[in-house]
């Protein structure tokens, strides 16, 4: 004869309850900790946003952003064929002058996908400055384009022509930089990011 197990549905629903309570109390917990730290943490991402702002554009005092409608028009006008490519846009302030613009791409041909960067550009159409902000790129290779020596190659290239990427030294006088040693891939993608900003540059100054 079997002998039949007895459950003990008392403690089952009791145990039952001792899991939702203590879920509900986390959960409960987090979403207070996110209410808590969501401020804090938009204010130093803003921050820290207007520091590399001031980076590639170290003129500007104040930053006006471009709003976002107006951002779509001028990727369409400019044939972007994604236009989460243009991430933003800023006009650069120095009292009540004008003193040059920011914009933020996001190429997404990097070696590993997406590469956002960020470039700043004068009035009279000169590349200041030039930040990666996010990559996937291997170590070694292709993260090389967050070193100074690399970035720099920008400084002082027009905006109102194309810059290209070139395996060895640049001429004198060209609108090229080299590309990083076995991550043409990657060099190819920055430089996509930042000749998106000059054409987006030469629309906003206009």
């Amino acid at each position: 004869m079997e002998n039949k197990v007895q459950i003990d549905w008392k403690n089952v629903f009791k145990l039952g309850f001792i899991l939702f309570a203590i879920s509900a109390v986390a959960a409960c917990c987090l979403a207070l900790t996110n209410y808590v730290t969501a401020g804090t943490i938009e204010k130093m991402n803003l921050a820290t946003n207007q520091t590399a702002r001031q980076e590639v554009l170290s003129e500007a005092v104040d930053f006006e952003e471009i709003p976002a409608e107006d951002l779509t028009k001028i990727g369409t006008e400019i044939g972007l064929d994604n236009p989460d490519e243009l991430v933003e846009a800023y006009i650069g302030e120095n009292g009540n002058e004008v003193v040059g613009y920011t914009v933020k791409t996001a190429p997404q041909s990097g070696y590993s996908g997406e590469v956002q960067v960020l470039t700043g550009i004068s009035t009279d159409g000169v590349v200041q400055g030039v930040i990666i902000l996010e990559h996937n790129e291997t170590p070694g290779l292709g993260a090389l384009a967050t070193l100074q020596k690399f970035k720099d190659q920008y400084k002082g290239l027009t905006a109102s022509e194309k810059i290209t990427v070139v395996k060895s030294n640049p001429e004198s006088g060209s609108n090229s930089i080299q590309a990083i040693t076995g991550a043409t891939i990657t060099s190819s993608a920055v430089t996509l990011g930042v000749n998106i900003s000059n054409e987006v540059y030469q629309i906003l100054s206009k």
